[in-house]
């Protein structure tokens, strides 16, 4: 290794672990999939030892409240738990209304579909979702769009990854809503949390990793502010100069 090729190392390495530290800040990181895979499972869990929706859809709800209790208790950020919250009483409400327990599972795969199809639409369209997601995340909003092609590259690579696996879930998933009882769907829909999930943060990870650093336009806003003052106040300090030379012209005058 030459003293040329250590700093490049050493930028690509600080880009990587920028990249760790910002999906995990965007999707919760290890305690964000507990939150997503407790609630279903503690349904399946009940539902397959006594067969009563009405237990097992309390119980998933009201380990998501007590997450949400935990994180507020901690003063952390509930987004995550409150998704999960939001999620598990569509399911409660659906399964209670139609008295079919496999329609607790039905929201959260709607969701993952409709979500499935916006990753691949929003690239087509040329603004790929992953970007608006970590655009604000990587404090570059959406200057990747038009100033950082490379980056814009790939997320938009990201976004295939993360559209195709989610809906190469569905096609997993939906079948078993119809053909499967509760117990079957429940049990694969678990395992089917983590894994796919996983797959697309490592692939977004690598995808963003070997793309340009993002453009910081907040620091950017910043410095342009200063800028701004500067200016102001030389223009401020000039004026002030300039006021005694003008007042002396007017008494010769």
């Amino acid at each position: 290794m030459t003293s040329l090729d250590k700093p490049t190392q050493d930028t690509e390495q600080d880009a990587r672990a920028v990249t760790e530290a910002a999906l995990f800040e965007a999707f919760g990181g290890v305690r964000g999939m507990v939150e997503t895979v407790l609630p279903g499972l503690l349904f399946v869990t009940i539902y397959t030892i006594n067969k009563d929706l009405h237990l097992s859809a309390i119980a998933a709800l009201g380990v998501s409240l007590l997450l949400v209790v935990v994180r507020l208790v901690m003063r952390d950020t509930v987004k995550h738990a409150f998704s999960g919250v939001f999620g598990v009483a569509f399911g409660v409400v659906f399964a209670m209304m139609t008295g079919n327990a496999k329609d607790f599972y039905l929201p959260g795969m709607l969701y993952t579909l409709g979500l499935g199809l916006a990753y691949i639409i929003t690239t087509l369209c040329g603004v790929p979702l992953i970007g608006l997601i970590l655009g604000p995340v990587f404090k570059e909003n959406l200057s990747w769009r038009t100033r950082n092609p490379g980056r814009k590259k790939a997320y938009a690579k990201a976004s295939w990854a993360w559209g195709l696996i989610l809906l190469a879930k569905c096609a997993v998933l939906f079948p078993l809503y119809w053909w499967a009882d509760t117990t079957q769907l429940g049990w694969v829909l678990i395992a089917l949390k983590i894994p796919p999930f996983l797959l697309a943060v490592w692939l977004t990870w690598v995808f963003l990793a070997k793309a340009p650093a993002p453009i910081d336009v907040f620091a950017e806003m910043e410095a342009e502010e200063k800028a701004a003052e500067a200016k102001a106040a030389e223009e401020r300090a000039t004026a002030a100069g300039s006021e005694p030379s003008a007042a002396r012209h007017r008494r010769e005058a």
